[in-house]
């Protein structure tokens, strides 16, 4: 029996062997409980249509209402991501106007662009924490909300530990027990030859059915749409809560498996931008894998000391262990290839912690949110690289060809099997702030600071030894003001700061080097400094917009301007230091919600212009930044079709305009277009709810380049899915 057989069956088994402790007629599974505002624990319910909530974690001042939020915020449901087939955040995110899916430097796995800035994985919180999350991919299965946060967040949630989130923030909600008990059993095939199996359970219990408990398994596995590309993914989410009047309390623990071999890598371009080869098409090396495994879990409590007082505390961590096995290959513009092989391992261990206290006062005729919070992340991490010789191997875009895997021996960075610590880093900070209440309500205004310190240690990778490090502090502080002309309508403005920390030198730097023979060009640089702590980088952010609520359909539009200073590279001294400035403005419109019985709209527009405004290299300086586009545009369409019971159609269309490829703006990605559909039936046979999911993306099978780069300043190339058709049975008992 295949491993792919042995895990599809274990889940189905597992669901079948709870079926008696939980038989009970279907139900539905939407949230019951009624969100209290600043609440560490409970979170907003669903807005009309139930896509998205009608309100998402605010950092420090916890769930908030929409209209109430002086910022833009938008939680997408599990429901969407169920309905839609998600396998991950990043498909999730496929559906947020202000949002790009790409991958990361020097892996396979997913990396999210928030306007024109990068987000990666374990710098998005779960459940208020930053460092707990999976590193380059999260499952949809451990989800219950997509909470997206526009705009800078230093003073909300703290400087995101792995040096991303300038752009705006990511917080993943974990899957609760509601009032009615579930059992849910979901059957899939994903495209290729790979089959997808899942379970998920729920319970409340108790006196008031005050505790719940929900476990969530899951398991993929087989050759994707992409040629020779098999992926295998195991998921265990165990998640439990406590609610009451005075004390909430929620724990969750996530277990995640991820392998790929022979996954599609990213590609450089060499000049010109060449051809896209066939989107179902596979230039992997055959030897190629990434391997990630992922133990991580938070406990989260707060506790009502009166009416008006309330303290909240929560601790997590996570144990992650990563191998890849890489070679990714730049290519000319007739799609000849060369790529030389890149191995690493990186072992993380990360402790993460949150307390505060709110209370509720009024003087005079102002109210007051009073709110005070501490909180601290630990990473130690341990890394090993080695390089086989940077002359490479050729091969072909479109013609690929199979190599022996070279030995990488040409330029190592520790022991493979048994790397040393490579960096230690601690990030602390206190904050406090009001938020002070006018005119019974209809005039909100925020002030606050949060004090951070960061520390940053680097270690030599054959010795231990130390190499360098970083301790400094910054004060960010946040001015923002909410005015409620009426109860639809809310506007708002506000000033807020992103910190960086110190980033390290790393072992090389693709780079132009001068006096190279124009075949060679980017190569894999040794930095002269590796291993050297950047100072923190502070950005600065300034946003003012407007909200409608029409109680079933509601719109947002807002302008922003973030300017963030970056680091550079010297190719003459071949030394990594700060000197550069990004500066990312423009102007979102987003639309969600059911405007009639049966009829969804979720979608928008975004405009960007990105420029770099200092840079080490003059002629730089006024380019456009690479890999952002000036345009941006999602829509996503549910219809319930009256005339057959059950029977929705939906249909989405994802448009991404030109971006840079290149940092002197002569080399430019054409804009793409993407259109998807779907179609799901609820029924029942037997006596038993049904529903059948089919989704199809990426309908017109183009063959497309989607997005340029997505790590700072790189420009490598992600060629998009092919035509992938997605199908699914499920039942609830």
């Amino acid at each position: 029996m295949t491993l792919r057989s042995i895990l599809l069956l274990s889940t189905t088994v597992a669901g079948l062997a709870a079926a008696p402790a939980f038989a009970q007629e279907a139900q539905t599974t939407e949230l019951g409980e009624v969100v209290v505002t600043g609440s560490q624990v409970r979170q907003a319910p669903p807005y009309a249509g139930g896509q998205v909530a009608t309100g998402g974690r605010v950092g420090m001042f916890g769930s908030q209402d929409v209209m109430d939020t002086p910022f833009a915020v938008t939680s997408y449901t599990e429901r969407l991501a169920r309905d839609q087939q998600a396998r991950s955040v990043g498909d999730v995110l496929q559906n947020d106007p202000a949002v790009r899916v790409t991958k990361g430097f020097g892996n396979f796995q997913e990396l999210y662009v928030i306007r024109g800035f990068p987000v990666y994985s374990d710098d998005m919180t779960w459940n208020g924490l930053y460092g707990i999350l999976p590193r380059q991919f999260v499952a949809s299965e451990f989800i219950e909300r997509v909470e997206v946060f526009h705009g800078a967040t230093a003073f909300l949630n703290g400087a995101a530990p792995g040096g991303s989130g300038v752009g705006g923030a990511f917080n993943l909600t974990p899957k609760r027990a509601s009032d009615t008990p579930l059992n849910r059993l979901t059957l899939g095939w994903d495209g290729g030859d790979a089959l997808y199996a899942a379970g998920d359970f729920s319970r409340r219990f108790g006196a008031d059915k005050a505790w719940g408990a929900r476990l969530n398994v899951a398991a993929r596995d087989g050759e994707s749409t992409v040629d020779g590309e098999n992926r295998e993914l195991q998921v265990l989410g165990l998640g439990l809560d406590r609610r009451g009047d005075r004390a909430r309390f929620s724990a969750d623990l996530g277990w995640q498996n991820h392998h790929i071999d022979a996954p599609r890598p990213t590609v450089t371009p060499l000049g010109a931008i060449p051809t896209p080869p066939s989107a179902d098409g596979n230039f992997a090396q055959p030897w190629t894998y990434t391997d990630e495994e992922q133990l991580f879990g938070v406990a989260r409590g707060e506790f009502d000391l009166t009416d008006d007082v309330t303290v909240w505390a929560a601790f997590g961590g996570r144990s992650g262990k990563e191998d890849n096995v890489l070679a990714n290959p730049s290519a000319a513009p007739d799609g000849a290839l060369s790529a030389y092989r890149f191995d690493n391992v990186r072992e993380d261990a990360v402790w993460s912690g949150d307390i505060g206290v709110r209370a509720d006062l009024t003087t005079g005729p102002v109210g007051h949110r009073l709110v005070a919070s501490a909180s601290q992340v630990q990473l130690k991490s341990a890394n090993a690289y080695a390089f086989s010789s940077f002359a490479g191997f050729p091969s072909n875009l479109y013609n690929p060809v199979d190599v022996a895997p070279p030995v990488p021996n040409f330029f190592v960075g520790g022991d493979l099997s048994d790397p040393l610590t490579t960096e230690r880093s601690i990030t602390s900070s206190i904050a406090i702030a009001d938020q002070l209440s006018f005119l019974d309500g209809r005039l909100l205004a925020t002030v606050g600071a949060r004090y951070q310190e960061v520390e940053t240690r680097s270690y030599d990778y054959n010795t231990g030894a130390p190499l360098s490090s970083y301790e400094g502090d910054a004060v960010t502080p946040a001015f923002a003001v909410v005015y409620k002309p009426s109860d639809r309508i809310s506007i708002y403005a506000n000033y807020a700061e992103a910190l960086i920390p110190g980033k390290i030198a790393p072992a090389t730097v693709n780079a132009d080097i001068p006096g190279d023979t124009p075949d060679l060009g980017v190569t894999p640089v040794p930095v002269a400094n590796q291993g050297e702590a950047l100072d923190p980088f502070r950005g600065e952010q300034i946003e003012a917009g407007v909200k409608y609520d029409g109680g079933g359909f509601g719109a947002s539009l807002n302008a922003f301007r973030i300017t963030l200073p970056n680091e550079s590279f010297d190719p003459v001294t071949r030394i990594y230091s700060a000197g550069g400035e990004q500066r990312n403005q423009g102007v979102e419109f987003a639309v969600y919600g059911e405007p009639v019985e049966g009829l969804r709209l979720l979608g928008g527009l975004t405009l960007m212009d990105a420029e770099v405004t200092r840079s080490i290299t003059p002629a730089l300086s006024g380019k456009a930044a690479i890999g952002v586009p000036e345009v941006q545009a999602n829509l996503n369409v549910e219809w319930d079709v009256a005339a057959v019971s059950g029977l929705t159609l939906e249909g989405r269309a994802i448009y991404t305009g030109s971006q840079p490829v290149s940092a002197d703006n002569t080399v430019e990605l054409d804009s793409w277009t993407r259109f998807d559909a779907g179609v799901r039936y609820e029924f029942e046979a037997g006596e038993r709810p049904l529903t059948l999911r089919a989704r199809v993306e990426n309908l017109t099978d183009e063959d497309q380049w989607v997005a340029a780069g997505g790590y700072p300043g790189a420009n490598y190339l992600t060629l998009g899915a092919p035509r992938t058709l997605r199908v699914s049975i499920s039942t609830d008992f």
